[in-house]
């Protein structure tokens, strides 16, 4: 055992460990370690706003997670893509702090992520977000078009599979601690069966915090939420996708997991008859997990080809 493996006695975390392994799982050439850093802005205040960024020139996407990921779940995707880009961890995420109101819908998400590309002088860039990411980048597109030069929504539309949908919360409202690496790895394989064992290990590790006692808990924000807060509705959620104006690409899964239905995909090419739809076979929710070699050609394609 060595140091980077969870269930090592002196296991220590460094984050940009994993990524040989992220290449030889997918197959792709690794010619040794990319530029990766991780950068840090404020936002409203002290407020801080994480990110990795990929590469040494401006940043040509920019790729938002979904709800309880970290910017990690984009490492497989950035080997494939290798251009230059940011993975934004969003508030309550990864390495970004946690919001004192805990606001976690998709608009004060988006202004938080407008105000970390304005620190990092990030300009209108090609915008991919999964799940909550993508409803987030929806807003972000709506109201600051400036930032925004291509969107890729990834397995979501305002209109998702409730049972799917249902799946994935169960996941994230499960146990916040667990005694063991064995025992928060078991439950993720339980509940992500298109992934690979190698890739759910990595995502803990990434997502996980290993405590003096050996037990794990997650990192994410699972805090109590105002419940007077009113929740973004889907007539909202819509109003934001039919405002944006720059070229929108919808990936959905192809597997059993994905909370993308026919209905909202008609939805959405019914208020944006120019948008494109691409499935990717294989895949549930997680694409960049499950199938991220095609999804970065897919990325690739619609972005840049």
């Amino acid at each position: 055992m060595t140091r980077t493996d969870p269930t090592a006695d002196d296991f220590a975390y460094d984050e940009l460990a994993y990524l040989e392994e992220n290449a030889s799982e997918a197959g792709l050439p690794w010619t040794g370690p990319p530029q990766v850093e991780r950068v840090t802005v404020a936002v409203a205040g002290t407020r801080r706003v994480s990110a990795l960024r990929w590469g040494t020139g401006p940043p040509e996407l920019v790729l938002v997670h979904g709800m309880a990921q970290n910017a990690h779940t984009w490492d497989t995707v950035a080997l494939a893509l290798a251009r230059p880009l940011l993975a934004v961890d969003l508030p309550g995420h990864g390495h970004s702090d946690w919001r004192p109101d805990r606001a976690d819908d998709p608009h004060h998400l988006a202004d938080d992520l407008a105000a970390a590309l304005d620190a990092l002088g990030v300009g209108a860039t090609v915008i991919v977000g999964m799940s909550l990411g993508g409803l987030v980048t929806n807003a972000l597109a709506a109201r600051r078009p400036d930032l925004v030069r291509r969107l890729v929504a990834v397995d979501i539309t305002p209109e998702p599979s409730e049972s799917a949908a249902r799946d994935i919360h169960d996941f994230i409202a499960g146990p916040q601690s667990f005694p063991s690496f064995a025992e928060i790895l078991e439950r993720t394989v339980q509940y992500n069966p298109t992934r690979s064992v190698a890739s759910l290990r990595r995502g803990i590790v990434h997502n996980a915090v290993r405590q003096d006692d050996g037990s794990w808990q997650w990192r994410y924000d699972r805090g109590e939420r105002d419940p007077d807060r009113p929740r973004p509705d889907r007539a909202g959620l819509w109003a934001d996708v039919a405002a944006i104006a720059v070229p929108y690409l919808l990936v959905r899964g192809g597997a059993p997991g994905s909370v993308v239905t026919d209905a909202g995909v008609a939805e959405l090419l019914g208020r944006r008859p120019a948008t494109e739809v691409v499935t990717v076979e294989g895949a549930g929710h997680s694409i960049q997990g499950d199938r991220p070699v095609e999804l970065a050609a897919v990325i690739e394609q619609f972005g840049f080809g």
